[in-house]
């Protein structure tokens, strides 16, 4: 943690959870280019909470080859 990592290596480094990145370097202005990762092993929700009290905190989830995370499969129609 604390490193600037690309998002292939935070994909690799950190699967299938969620990570709070903070000084983000965007790519096309939506997808993520690299960041640093700040927070790991932290509940969405608790990530989503900090989010909205640090607009620097951004909460994702890490899933390598595009497959949803358990759980937001419903909400996709």
């Amino acid at each position: 943690m604390g490193q600037r990592l690309t998002w292939e290596q935070i994909e690799k480094k950190y699967p299938d959870q969620w990570v709070g990145l903070t000084d983000i370097d965007w790519e096309d202005g939506a997808n993520i280019k690299s960041a640093i990762v700040s927070y790991i092993g932290m509940s969405s929700a608790d990530l989503l909470r900090m989010q909205i009290k640090d607009r620097n905190i951004h909460a994702t989830y890490t899933t390598p080859d595009n497959l949803a995370p358990m759980g937001t499969v419903g909400y996709f129609g």
